[in-house]
């Protein structure tokens, strides 16, 4: 059996190459073609920073959710607008954004900036746009030491 392990070694690996090109990528191939994964939804991806009533709420609902994380020792304030909010399509938002933090202790202030991605839930139907439970937060990133000056 000794003899042979190299043998076998190189035909196995030879088998598996060839099922690999003629069967297996073919197949994932003819699955990124079709339309398996697509979503089709008004709201169109973006590269570029946009301003809609959605991406205004979705500003308006991180703002929210990041002052219900953080506890009465801290005094947080919003500007009126986010700074960018760019839009990934089907209604999933990233959105750039500062808070004024100031410690109610020491009434020292401190401008952080903070990115929020945040998704909403109901798609095309916009009725329940202003209801924080059809919004998702996905995460938040900037905040972390958000009470240290």
């Amino acid at each position: 059996m000794k003899k042979y392990s190299l043998l076998i070694l190189i035909a196995g690996l030879a088998v598996l190459i060839y099922t690999q090109q003629k069967f297996i990528m073919p197949f994932v191939l003819d699955v990124v073609k079709s339309d398996l994964f697509l979503v089709e939804s008004k709201d169109q991806a973006s590269q570029l920073p946009v301003s809609t009533s959605l991406t205004d709420l979705a500003y308006l609902h991180c703002n929210s959710h990041i002052k219900s994380e953080f506890g009465s020792d801290l005094s947080l304030s919003f500007p009126e607008k986010a700074i960018n909010v760019w839009t990934l399509g089907n209604y999933h938002y990233v959105v750039n954004g500062e808070v004024n933090v100031t410690l109610n202790d020491t009434s020292t202030s401190n401008t952080k900036k903070y990115v929020c991605r945040i998704d909403y839930d109901n798609g095309d139907n916009q009725e329940g746009a202003l209801e924080f439970d059809n919004w998702s937060i996905e995460g938040i990133d900037g905040l972390d030491n958000i009470g240290d000056s």
